[in-house]
């Protein structure tokens, strides 16, 4: 790859991160980030949340999560998928497309 997986560029040397999964020391520009926003509770808990609740516009507050992969862990969890050479290059498979796990289309299906 022409930029060897990272975003460096002018510097010599970047600060290292952990990553979450595998605890393996990974220079930040390389690492694959990804800001995770979810509820503290699931749908069905928080309808009854809200049915118990004295105030009526009480919202729950967000787990705000990011995420930290080495490359190895983000191709296994399939946050990043791999590419050929002219998909690389190519504008359309830069855009990320969210893995469909259950919904047809796969093994045992």
């Amino acid at each position: 790859r022409r930029n060897n997986g990272r975003s460096k560029k002018g510097r010599g040397h970047t600060a290292i991160v952990r990553c979450i999964n595998c605890c393996r020391c990974v220079p930040k520009d390389k690492a694959i980030k990804r800001f995770q926003v979810r509820n503290l509770v699931d749908a069905s808990s928080q309808r009854d949340l809200r049915e118990a609740s004295v105030y009526s516009s009480f919202t729950l507050p967000k787990l705000y999560v990011k995420q930290i992969y080495c490359v190895s862990c983000a191709i296994h969890a399939r946050v990043v998928r791999v590419r050929n050479k002219k998909l690389r290059a190519s504008p359309e498979g830069r855009i990320y497309v969210r893995p469909t796990f259950g919904k047809g289309g796969g093994k045992g299906n």
